[in-house]
């Protein structure tokens, strides 16, 4: 049986009316490029009889038409004496086990195809057919606008059959050569940057496409610009393909090609898109299971999140480091979470500085952002294409972007990390780190207690505290103590009705006998367990009289302190809010556990060790009853404060680290 289709060559046009699902289409047959129409369309009214009749008379000759499009069609049928078939196939065009791949160049001169060259995948599985006629369909659907279809979308041309009888186990797909490589054998490349700037062709004129001005830079400029073009052209493709009730289901590296003649990313021969309505009745939205579609939908982002990543972060080509990658993800670990899950792995090789990291923390880390929401656990939290590409991290300098309330709390919950991990604490600094907190306090999305609850649970890392510096300062004490890592965990108690956790604070420390501990910091490790439960109740509430009645006042608006009112001199606000306490933490019954691996340490040492370990370390870390209330909370970032209203600042790790 003959497949068909649509192809792009000069012959006479149609152009198809606009239908309902339930009339039959009429074909109306676009004006001849030589001036001489080929057929009449009148539009004078008509009686209804004869209306009526036309129309059938019509909509049986368009069935014919098609009943003759299948057994020859618009999609070119060619022969294997029409191709020149190359000694070598490109290394980019790898395909399936199903697959045999050769390169041709058209040689016959009666072809509108003449002298272009192509590639010819061989199809021999039942799976590897249903993937060709379903390219071919495909491309009947897309066919409506040619110009995005060639532009994002690796062309199909048609189809061979080598033996006369049309035997279906020879079936071959002919599509369009969009050069030797796919994205993945660009990024392996030790040079992969300036070549592919160079193939690209950049200049001025052309990064104004992504809202740049300038071309060259530093290194990590320029993949990011880099970075922003080819994630630009892959979203405005795939979502091409979702307008077009369509969903790709086969995102990789592998299938991404860069075209070096139009510039322009092609996401494959859509052998494996999926009709978001196939299995519908009718195509109508009302009518088509829009639960389907954006699964559908979500799945191609989650796709798009990995090309992203794989894009940037350069390890994650190595398997071992993508399979650890996945395997975060697929634990339910939030996608919020990657910065600090993929820190250690990306520093461990790069001391002196990773691009791939630096260009996702910057922008107050929109990349990481855009990634997590292109990774979020839930299908319905995912980006779409159009966000995707109005998102600050793919618009450059020069456009202007109005970033929504969730990035511009990400964008300081970002900074105050930053600012953090650069272990440098003058003056100044302390004090732009808890004007960052205060702002982080006052956008708090969620004061009920009620979030708490759903975001309490887990491990979370100490950062930074307000009232305490962290670790070894000028001091000189006896036994010098390095703090590694200050964690608190939540366990929610299952055998009670009231909201109490399990807290736990766990902090590892390192001994270090040797005068020279600046340049020699071995040691033998320990730690320092305290353990207790602490209930959650709601915040302070304020109430008023007004007639007689008692009125609950939003805490989010009234507050008995205020932050001083310079530094919201920028601001919009009518009232200047406070960071106000979303919930309060009552601590009950304390358990210290002390434990050292070397076992010389006598008992007044280990007396020594603890009492250094609870001078450097924040009070609440040792007497977690001082840990008043919880002013702000969110996948990834915890804000608490303490009994003196020191804040302690804490970023979510990872449940496997």
């Amino acid at each position: 049986m003959a497949l068909c289709g649509i192809a792009f060559y000069p012959a006479p046009r149609w152009i198809a009316a606009p239908t309902t699902p339930s009339s039959p289409r009429f074909p109306i047959p676009a004006p001849d490029p030589r001036g001489r129409p080929r057929a009449r369309c009148s539009l004078r009214r008509a009686p209804k009889r004869a209306a009526a009749a036309a129309a059938e008379k019509e909509a049986s000759a368009v069935v014919a038409e098609e009943e003759e499009e299948e057994e020859a069609g618009p999609v070119l049928r060619f022969r294997a004496s029409d191709f020149a078939v190359s000694d070598h196939v490109s290394v980019g065009l790898q395909g399936r086990s199903d697959e045999v791949i050769f390169e041709a160049t058209v040689c016959d001169p009666k072809s509108p195809l003449y002298n272009s060259r192509v590639v010819l995948r061989k199809l021999t599985s039942i799976q590897a057919k249903r993937r060709g006629r379903r390219a071919l369909q495909v491309l009947k659907k897309l066919a409506r606008r040619q110009l995005m279809y060639h532009s994002y979308s690796m062309q199909v041309h048609g189809y061979m059959f080598d033996g006369e009888s049309g035997n279906e186990g020879l079936f071959t797909l002919v599509h369009g050569y969009h050069g030797s490589y796919s994205l993945r054998h660009w990024l392996q490349l030790s040079d992969w940057l300036p070549t592919l700037e160079a193939t690209l062709a950049l200049d001025e004129e052309y990064v104004r496409r992504v809202g740049d001005d300038t071309i060259g830079g530093p290194a990590v400029t320029r993949q990011l610009r880099l970075t922003r073009i080819l994630m630009r052209d892959l979203l405005i493709g795939v979502n091409y393909l979702h307008s077009h009730g369509l969903a790709h289901t086969e995102l990789r590296l592998e299938n991404v090609h860069i075209s070096p003649i139009d510039k322009h990313v092609k996401v494959g021969i859509l052998g494996n898109a999926v009709d978001f309505y196939e299995n519908t009745p009718s195509g109508n939205l009302v009518d088509g299971n829009t639960d389907r579609r954006k699964m559908m939908i979500a799945f191609d982002m989650r796709c798009v999140g990995f090309i992203m990543a794989k894009l940037i972060l350069k390890e994650l080509m190595n398997p071992s480091i993508f399979l650890k990658f996945q395997s975060f993800l697929t634990k339910g670990n939030d996608p919020s979470c990657l910065r600090e899950f993929l820190l250690p792995i990306l520093c461990r090789n790069s001391p002196s500085g990773n691009a791939g990291l630096q260009m996702l923390d910057r922008n107050w880390g929109a990349g990481w952002n855009l990634l997590s929401l292109l990774l979020a656990t839930k299908p319905s939290e995912r980006i779409s294409c159009l966000d995707a590409l109005r998102h600050p991290f793919l618009c450059g300098p020069r456009w202007r972007v109005s970033p929504s309330m969730d990035v511009i709390r990400w964008g300081l919950g970002s900074t105050a990390v930053r600012m953090a991990e650069d272990y440098i604490y003058g003056r100044h600094q302390r004090n732009r780190i808890a004007h960052f907190i205060e702002l982080i306090e006052l956008l708090n999305p969620r004061p009920r207690p009620k979030s708490w609850l759903d975001l309490l649970p887990g491990r979370w890392r100490l950062l930074y505290s307000t009232g305490r510096h962290i670790g070894l300062t000028l001091r000189e004490p006896s036994p010098r103590v390095l703090i590694s890592n200050a964690y608190l965990n939540f366990v929610p108690s299952p055998h009670s009705n009231h909201p109490v956790f399990s807290l736990s604070s766990d902090i590892s420390f390192k001994v270090m006998p040797t005068p020279n501990w600046p340049h020699d910091k071995s040691g033998a490790p320990g730690s320092l367990h305290v353990k207790s439960s602490v209930s959650i109740t709601p915040g302070r509430l304020y109430f008023t009289e007004e007639e007689g009645e008692s009125k609950e006042l939003s805490f989010q608006n009234h507050s008995i302190r205020k932050l001083p009112r310079s530094k919201w001199k920028a601001t919009k606000l009518k009232e200047l809010p406070s960071s106000l306490p979303a919930v309060k933490l009552i601590a009950d019954g304390i358990d210290i556990s002390l434990s050292y691996e070397s076992s010389s340490l006598s008992v007044d040492a280990a007396k020594n060790v603890l009492q250094e370990v609870r001078t450097q370390i924040p009070p609440e870390m040792f007497d977690v009853s001082r840990l008043v209330c919880g002013s702000y909370v969110d996948a990834r970032m915890m804000v608490l404060r303490g009994a003196n209203g020191s804040a302690l600042l804490f970023i979510r790790s990872c449940s496997n680290s």
